[in-house]
């Protein structure tokens, strides 16, 4: 005896249809983006004067958008510091003028484009639409990236610089984007002078998530030194400023030696010390041009390092524990700058704990990602190297130079959209696994 056997379809589960929603209404996307744009027009609301390093960068753009040029506080033309931040803030002054209002909205869209590449990137690295919004709704929701908008510090726009740039290559389609790509990463190392480090990061993992490694090698190294070559171009006319005004070859800056002298003495403790007394000596030291200061530094500092190779080492873990461990950084900004703080400090601080936990979250999520993807594409047989490692490369670049100069957790800034990217591909494939096991079974007629 025998029977037909009728199957239909079972309904979708509630998570199932809630994640396909999540993941294909349009709604839902913008409504993503009304948060995130909100939530930092909303801090645009307060009243924060630049203090410390914001001083100091919204001051040099006040004077070049005056026509005065790149000077210190004397006056005088000065190296100290990088100057693309300046440079492109005194733009949007000599345009707009000079005010916080100005400063702010240059901010947001800045804030606004880091939205877009996050959006771009986790569609483009992990081919999932839930991924790529999850990734946004976390950024846009984290209130430390919030709280930087309004404030003259480089961190945003260095982001926004960094994340288009590393979108460039991941999608290049020909040499003209490897040269507006050099042109990004020269102007972001203008901003920050490590950044031609995070290039062969880039292209180590392109090389190396694909098959037919010595055949492609040549290919992708041209392409390498290409936007290698034309990220120098684009830095060479402030060096050849600097020969000129200082007499004198640098680079980008003359803080590079006082910043690695800061990180590596007796009494370092892994964080940024500019207090230290060898430090402080060095730069109240009378008769020595800052060029000259900081060849110093730097010379004290390796002096530092090849005298006590055990103590520089143990530093690594501290330096690396006070760039990664604390966050909600931009506090301190408020706490130096907002005329309201002190009213309001209760509300900043229960902010700052609620930031922290977050903030925590995250990166144990970010740790996770990590693990499950190795498992998934060893289980699927496929090379356990692709694009989804941009997040890690990104977070491995300040990584690196913290452990040999300093830490700060303003430094991990730039990496923290990478981090919600891989966070948001775990949350949007956990999310998949709990409507798949909670789908009711198949209907079945005999």
């Amino acid at each position: 005896m025998s029977a037909n056997v009728v199957r239909f379809p079972a309904r979708p589960s509630r998570l199932a249809l809630q994640l396909e929603r999540f993941g294909n209404d349009r709604s839902v996307l913008l409504m993503i983006w009304a948060v995130y744009f909100a939530l930092r027009v909303a801090m645009l609301m307060i009243e924060v004067r630049p203090t410390s390093d914001a001083e100091w960068y919204y001051l040099r753009a006040i004077s070049l958008a005056a026509g005065r040029g790149y000077l210190d506080n004397a006056g005088q033309p000065t190296a100290f510091w990088p100057p693309g931040w300046p440079i492109a803030l005194s733009l949007a002054f000599s345009q707009f003028g000079v005010s916080h209002v100005v400063l702010g909205l240059f901010n947001l869209v800045s804030a606004m484009l880091i939205g877009l590449m996050t959006l771009a990137l986790g569609r483009r690295l992990f081919g999932n639409e839930a991924a790529a919004r999850a990734g946004l709704l976390l950024l846009a929701i984290y209130p430390n990236a919030i709280g930087y908008v309004p404030l003259a510090l480089t961190e945003v726009f260095y982001t926004a610089l960094l994340m288009t740039g590393c979108w460039i290559i991941v999608t290049r389609g020909n040499r003209w984007q490897l040269v507006s790509a050099g042109v990004i990463f020269g102007f972001a190392t203008l901003v920050k002078a490590q950044t031609l480090v995070v290039i062969p990061l880039l292209f180590a993992i392109d090389w190396l998530r694909a098959k037919g490694l010595w055949r492609r090698l040549p290919h992708l190294l041209s392409e390498g030194l290409l936007v290698l070559s034309v990220a120098g171009l684009t830095v060479l006319p402030w060096s050849i400023r600097n020969h000129a005004e200082l007499c004198h070859w640098v680079l980008v800056s003359t803080n590079g030696g006082y910043t690695l002298l800061t990180g590596n003495h007796d009494a370092a403790t892994g964080d940024y010390t500019p207090d230290a007394p060898v430090v402080k000596d060095l730069m109240a030291r009378p008769g020595l041009d800052e060029v000259t200061r900081d060849a110093e530094a730097k010379r004290l500092a390796l002096d530092w390092i090849r005298n006590n190779p055990s103590k520089f080492l143990t530093l690594a873990p501290k330096k690396l524990a006070r760039l990664w461990l604390p966050d909600g950084e931009a506090e301190w900004a408020y706490q130096g700058g907002a005329p309201g703080y002190a009213r309001f400090v209760a509300l900043y601080r229960a902010v700052r704990y609620a930031n922290q936990a977050y903030y925590a979250i995250l990166m144990l999520t970010f740790a996770a990602a990590f693990l499950v993807m190795l498992i998934r594409r060893h289980r699927d047989g496929q090379r356990w190297i692709g694009w989804w490692l941009l997040p890690y490369a990104i977070a491995l670049y300040p990584t690196l130079i913290c452990v040999i100069f300093s830490g700060q957790s303003r430094f991990h800034y730039p990496a923290m959209p990478f981090v919600c990217l891989s966070a948001g591909w775990l949350i949007a494939l956990t999310w998949n696994a709990l409507a798949e096991r909670g789908k009711p079974p198949m209907r079945t007629l005999h």
